[in-house]
């Protein structure tokens, strides 16, 4: 057995899971440097919601970020997370601009993509993986971990031997709800190393109280790497800590080769980072508590405080309990789709309006019945016909790959986004296609920075004042 490989998630998901993606490139800066000489086998720094928090709240480049991250760790791969198809927005995208991101992401700086489907359609990862493997980009491709009574391990097998054959470089346990048990790891990780010769990693997240258990199991049957995260921002919906996992391995043959030391120098670092944001109300003592409704209800930490805050604008606090109850319901009516970016939003608001309105699929979400009509892709299990009659009426299903029907995107993009920026930076074009409505605010905000406006100052100036 070879030594155990870290990937140390700090950077991206711990922050993600607890902090809604808020950790600035200032806070990250100072201990780069110090991550890098480590020894992680990779970085987990970019993709998931990282791009749309920079632009959308902190007034930052992510591109500029990534390259930031990239000079000041030259020795450590850096990795993102890329939701096939999806990208890092909430649709799908035609495939030039799939393969446009892939390449800009790599050319910045990024080694390893972690490139993964929500319904766990192969066909909206073809793209991707091609993509990253033209530009000598590791594709990893990971399989969304749920439960229920379709999801055996033959059905992971088979998943896992096409993500091998449509050219992945290894693959990943993505087990974002927290619902993997310790046996269920070992037994699953031993399967999947028999039907498959690429590396397999585990994903898993602090939620149900598992993940240290989880990976003590994987480990033992064989996984090749593992997520972490440095102690100050693991635990509840974050991930196991890094120390942690790197003392339990210590002097046996899975030995992951890390410094402790090393490990508590950069501790020191974040737990300044905790007390700020613990003082500024930017993490709640309450996301770092064990949450085993996720194994009941099978619904992700950051879904779990999604519905609650849809209730509570509708003033139906007290009905959270009831919709827990429906997620699942819902789950097996639109083909018990896994719950994560963004079929959890779908599935989850759509239990919302069935049990406000006191009437099943009284209202429909766009959203829903995009899903129900395969728009997103093909459901791990057929949805019934009548269901589906019920929800799209007399509009056609589609049963292609749903990216077959969009036409290429990017010179459309490239002249929509002309008001903003001059178009010469592939980059600026790709950002706006992700985000088109959040995307010209920040184009401004950077112009006015550029200019030396402070942009608070411009906006003020700019206001028309009624006389």
């Amino acid at each position: 057995m070879a030594k155990l490989k870290i990937t140390e998630t700090a950077l991206r998901d711990a922050h993600q899971s607890l902090l809604a993606t808020r950790m600035s490139i200032d806070e990250m800066r100072p201990i780069l440097s110090e991550m890098d000489k480590v020894g992680f086998y990779s970085a987990e720094c970019w993709g998931g919601a990282t791009f749309d928090s920079c632009i959308r709240f902190l007034n930052e480049d992510p591109w500029e970020r990534l390259r930031i991250i990239r000079k000041e760790m030259p020795n450590t791969k850096l990795q993102m997370l890329f939701r096939g198809q999806n990208m890092l927005g909430y649709r799908h995208y035609a495939d030039d601009l799939v393969e446009y991101f892939v390449q800009k992401s790599i050319a910045n700086g990024i080694d390893i993509i972690r490139i993964f489907d929500a319904l766990n359609d192969i066909r909206n990862l073809e793209t991707a993986i091609k993509a990253a493997k033209k530009e000598q980009g590791h594709a990893q491709v990971a399989i969304s971990y749920t439960t229920g009574e379709v999801f055996t391990h033959e059905y992971y097998v088979n998943y896992a031997k096409q993500i091998e054959s449509a050219g992945a470089d290894s693959l990943c346990i993505k087990d974002m709800a927290a619902l993997l048990t310790p046996y269920e790891a070992e037994t699953l990780v031993k399967d999947l190393k028999a039907a498959v010769k690429i590396p397999v990693q585990l994903h898993t997240h602090y939620t149900s109280g598992l993940a240290s258990m989880c990976i003590i199991k994987a480990v033992e049957a064989g996984v090749d790497a593992v997520d972490t995260a440095i102690s100050p921002l693991a635990l509840g919906t974050s991930h196991a800590p890094t120390e942690s996992i790197v003392a339990t391995f210590m002097g046996t043959e899975y030995d992951t080769g890390i410094d402790l030391i090393k490990l508590n120098e950069i501790r020191e670092y974040f737990m300044g980072l905790r007390k700020k944001y613990i003082d500024s109300g930017l993490l709640d003592p309450s996301m770092l508590a064990t949450n085993t409704k996720a194994l009941i209800y099978q619904v992700p930490g950051g879904m779990l405080s999604n519905l609650l805050s849809q209730l509570k604008q509708a003033g139906k606090a007290d009905q959270l309990e009831e919709v827990l109850k429906e997620v699942p319901r819902v789950r097996k009516d639109s083909g018990f789709p896994p719950l994560v970016t963004p079929t959890s939003q779908i599935v989850g608001t759509q239990a919302v309006f069935n049990v406000i309105m006191g009437e099943r699929y009284k209202t429909v979400t766009k959203e829903f019945k995009g899903m129900v009509k395969g728009e997103y892709g093909r459901t791990p299990v057929e949805i019934d016909p009548e269901f589906r009659k019920k929800i799209i009426g007399d509009e056609e299903p589609i049963t292609c790959r749903p990216a077959d029907q969009l036409a290429p995107e990017f010179e459309a993009m490239k002249e929509e986004a002309k008001e903003w920026i001059d178009g010469s930076s592939v980059e600026d074009v790709l950002t706006y296609a992700m985000f088109p409505k959040v995307a010209p605010k920040f184009f401004e905000n950077r112009r006015d920075k550029e200019l030396g406006i402070d942009a608070a100052h411009a906006d003020k100036q700019n206001k028309v004042h009624p006389v």
